[in-house]
């Protein structure tokens, strides 16, 4: 009896610059940037080194590429909706999408960022912000406050010492650095995260809407 014959197995998809990306995006969120290199790409593609050479120029155009495709999946503000309304979606999307790259937010702080998703990002930004009666300068200082809370809340949250659920137990543990005698109102607010009063853990939301609502007085309202 003859054998089944065995169908052959799909073949490898063609390398291309986004198969390259996407792998560099994986291995970057799993491992951080620092873990990145085209060897590793490359292994993770089941490749050669140097056939990545054909899709990225070297390891800062991939990571420039990784970078853009962090940004395309921030929601760009809409021209059609109230700039606070659309300010503030935009920042709490950006602290979602940075949270779940936690490599991210120190190459988008740090490097030239000039990939399409940036420019039409920031470009939609200063249109939403100018629609609403800022001046162009106004609106580049605007944007730029926002980035400031959106980028140094997002280091802060993911490099802070300590989870949500453990922050009453250390300050326990740290109460006896913080005498009443010498630090009253530390000492009070730590007694408040002790005994379930305050949770003590920051809000991005609260930052967010005191820059929005301070604001508002350098636009043209006319």
């Amino acid at each position: 009896m003859a054998k089944a014959s065995i169908p052959n197995p799909m073949p490898p998809a063609p390398l291309s610059r986004e198969r390259v990306l996407r792998a560099a995006l994986r291995l970057a969120d799993e491992g951080g940037i620092e873990s990145l290199s085209m060897r590793r790409v490359a292994q993770d593609l089941g490749v050669q080194a140097m056939s990545l050479y054909h899709h990225v120029a070297n390891k800062d155009d991939m990571l420039d590429g990784i970078v853009d495709i962090v940004v395309s999946e921030i929601d760009v503000p809409s021209l059609e909706t109230d700039w606070q309304t659309a300010m503030r979606r935009r920042a709490t999307s950006a602290h979602a999408v940075l949270l779940r790259h936690p490599w991210a937010t120190m190459p988008l702080v740090s490097r030239i960022n000039v990939g399409p998703a940036m420019l039409r990002y920031v470009d939609a930004t200063l249109g939403c912000l100018c629609k609403a009666g800022f001046s162009l300068e106004m609106a580049d200082h605007a944007w730029n406050a926002i980035d400031s809370h959106i980028y140094g809340f997002t280091l802060q949250e993911l490099n802070f010492p300590f989870e949500a659920a453990d922050y009453s137990a250390a300050a326990a543990q740290g109460l006896a650095l913080i005498p009443a005698d010498q630090y009253p109102y530390l000492n009070r607010l730590t007694h408040q995260v002790m005994e379930g009063h305050y949770d003590g853990i920051h809000n991005f939301e609260f930052g967010l809407e005191l820059i929005l609502n301070g604001l508002d007085r350098f636009r043209d309202h006319a």
